[in-house]
């Protein structure tokens, strides 16, 4: 190998436009307009490669020296020093997407699974509310269990429901960013967690009507108003109220309802539509309905589209109850464990719910619908035996 180091830092301002060898393949190249650069010149697998080392004179004499030398040794190594300094970019710029870059990513990545496609905004809420504004511009290579417990530590008791959603969101990103080929810490929330502790919050179920109380509420609903005829499927179905409200006749043949599988919640990985065995006394409660019905909709909202989410839980205040619509749901399912013999699985079905993993619901093609049309009809049996009692009474 030549010698090394022949130029001096102070000779280098004074040159001509021309080529000047500093040993070891490294040139100092002065241009005709007084610019210059490094090049440095080597041979690997046989080929003779010319590699640029950085300007002058933002990059020294010396610097230009150190770079030359690391190229040395990975070519003498066999390693093609100009696709490694390549390589080497690519690597450094994927692990600079930021935060919100990879959230909103991982978002639209996942909107099919969502409700509504993700419309509705409750997924990515969590992010955008609480952790976005402080860690959003951060690249996601640099993100640690340090940062997500600053950034979540204000609402980890406070809201704690919320701070778990974000938190969840967030360890969906991580992973969707290693799926990118990002370099993350895949445990950063995991360690965050810890770091965090256990919440002081205690989850506040909704609140249920004892089963035993639900037959005189029933009878209560007796003036024949859309809200009141909702309430009254709604408790006899064992519904959430979105199937409720958007209840349409079309949806209805004889004595069973085929339920949309987009106005289904809870049943993560089902995509067929839901099958409600229709009691008798539902399908007088729908045929009274459909006196209110507006372009099909058996509960119309006053003046447009269907009764709104907030309607029977306002009702229910109004009573003074401290329960609401969705605890029916609950006090059906109650009643089901305290005074049958139902088996679980056909119990879940009953109000929606779908157990057991992807594969399991894969195989497990039934819905029990004639089990659960007999459960349903001795259910309004209950629920409607205080109304017979009254109309028997007047």
């Amino acid at each position: 190998m030549r010698a090394l180091n022949r130029l001096s830092a102070k000779s280098l301002n004074s040159f001509a436009a021309g080529k000047y060898a500093d040993g070891g393949g490294l040139w100092f190249v002065k241009r005709d307009g007084g610019g210059a650069q490094w090049v440095l010149r080597v041979t690997v697998h046989g080929r003779r490669r010319e590699m640029g080392l950085g300007g002058f004179p933002d990059t020294s004499l010396a610097q230009a020296r150190k770079l030359a030398q690391s190229a040395r040794v990975q070519s003498k190594d066999g390693t093609d020093p100009i696709k490694a300094r390549e390589k080497s970019k690519r690597t450094a710029q994927r692990n600079l997407n930021i935060l919100s870059d990879i959230a909103v990513d991982a978002y639209e990545s996942r909107k099919a699974e969502l409700k509504d496609d993700g419309n509705a905004g409750r997924w990515f809420s969590p992010l955008e509310l609480h952790v976005l504004p402080k860690l959003g511009k951060v690249p996601v290579a640099e993100l640690d269990q340090i940062d997500i417990r600053d950034t979540l530590s204000p609402i980890w008791h406070e809201k704690a429901h919320t701070a778990k959603k974000a938190l969840n969101r967030l360890s969906i990103c991580l992973r969707h960013a290693a799926a990118l080929g990002l370099d993350v810490d895949l445990q950063a929330t995991e360690k965050a967690r810890a770091l965090l502790g256990n919440q002081r919050h205690e989850t506040q179920h909704i609140p249920a009507m004892p089963w035993k109380d639900v037959p005189h509420f029933y009878a209560s609903l007796s003036d024949g108003t859309v809200t009141h005829l909702a309430l009254r499927l709604l408790i006899l179905t064992g519904l959430r109220s979105k199937p409720i409200r958007f209840a349409h006749v079309d949806q209805i043949v004889g004595d069973v309802w085929t339920v949309p599988a987009a106005l289904l919640k809870g049943r993560k990985g089902a995509t067929q539509d839901f099958r409600v065995p229709l009691s008798r006394e539902a399908i007088s409660v729908i045929k009274e309905s459909k006196r209110h019905a507006r372009e099909g909709f058996l509960f119309p909202n006053v003046r447009k589209g269907v009764l709104s989410d907030a309607t029977m839980s306002r009702y229910m205040e109004r009573c003074q109850m401290m329960y609401r619509p969705h605890g029916f749901r609950s006090s059906f399912r109650d009643w089901i464990a305290e005074t049958t013999q139902t088996p679980n699985d056909i119990a879940e079905i009953a109000i929606g719910h779908v157990g057991g993993g992807t594969v399991e619901r894969s195989y497990k093609r039934t819905d029990f619908l004639e089990q659960r049309r007999e459960l349903h009809e001795q259910w309004a049996q209950h629920v409607s035996v205080a109304t017979e009692q009254i109309m028997r009474s007047t």
